[in-house]
């Protein structure tokens, strides 16, 4: 599917969006270079500290990969997509810049300097693994094992990757790599579906696999995600 022409509301926007909201100082490469970069570096440093794992410790990983996918669709749904006190910021970054930068008729980046549109923001990141992985990582260790709570940790920052991998993808030019795979070209879609105005408060609010959206019946009908 070739890009289309940009809707007229979407070029203004973006043209606000970039003079206004992204610092003159902004590298993308350096974002992409944190995120990925440091995600990456942090990961091996959680494998690193694995000693003798024992066979029901690594049930840690799907159970900790099943915590992640829901709390990036109940994440996505409400506070992303529904304004709560305390969490405006998040509300309005992704309802009211995200969903306004992107819709189902203007999906692609036009540059390194986008992704400051796409890629969660460095200090953001860090709050979020502070606040809630680190809580989490002390308590496992005290209540189960050291292995129990870096698996958790690791799979929580292996499954961040990933989740920014995807969502930059579904965001990538058309010709690109995901547009290539018929597996992920379906994932595309359903996001594709989400970043329609009058539906995004509705559908597809997992942005990798959509477990959340299959248990909770908020995943589109299967015909609009095929091809």
């Amino acid at each position: 599917m070739a890009d289309l022409p940009l809707p007229e509301a979407v070029r203004r926007y973006r043209a606000e969006y970039r003079a206004t909201q992204i610092p003159r100082g902004y590298r993308g490469g350096l974002h992409a270079l944190f995120t990925f970069g440091g995600g990456a570096f942090a990961l091996f440093a959680c494998l690193w500290q694995l000693q003798d794992v024992r066979p029901l410790e690594w049930l840690t990983v799907p159970l900790t990969f099943l915590y992640a996918n829901l709390a990036e669709y109940f994440g996505h749904r409400y506070p992303m997509h529904r304004p709560f006190r305390g969490l405006g910021l998040i509300y309005r970054r992704h309802a009211g810049q995200h969903h306004r930068f992107f819709t189902h008729e203007a999906m692609p980046l036009e540059g390194m300097r986008d992704l400051r549109a796409v890629l969660f923001p460095p200090l953001l990141v860090i709050f979020f693994f502070g606040a809630f992985g680190l809580p989490v990582w002390l308590l496992l260790a005290w209540a189960a094992s050291p292995n129990v709570a870096w698996l958790f940790l690791a799979t929580a920052l292996a499954y961040y990757l990933n989740y920014e991998l995807l969502h930059l993808a579904w965001h990538a030019p058309a010709g690109s790599w995901p547009a290539r795979n018929r597996w992920l070209r379906r994932l595309q879609r359903l996001h594709r579906i989400h970043h329609d105005p009058a539906r995004m408060t509705r559908v597809n609010f997992n942005i990798t696999y959509p477990i959340g959206d299959r248990l909770f019946g908020t995943l589109a009908p299967r015909e609009e995600a095929k091809g």
